[in-house]
């Protein structure tokens, strides 16, 4: 007998930063874009800090 699985659909959204100071790209992904770009223009991303504006 399978286990019965409740599914809940979550959406992602999937977004390219540019960085004017190196003209480098950033591709991330997340469920709270208005959050995650706070965060990386804040410098609380490591991937990203060094390109803050």
């Amino acid at each position: 007998m399978c286990p019965v699985v409740d599914f809940q659909p979550v959406m992602f959204y999937v977004y390219v930063l540019e960085s004017k100071k190196e003209k480098e790209l950033y591709i991330g992904f997340t469920t709270d874009l208005r959050r995650r770009i706070a965060e990386h223009n804040s410098g609380k991303n490591k991937s990203t800090k060094p390109y803050t504006p």
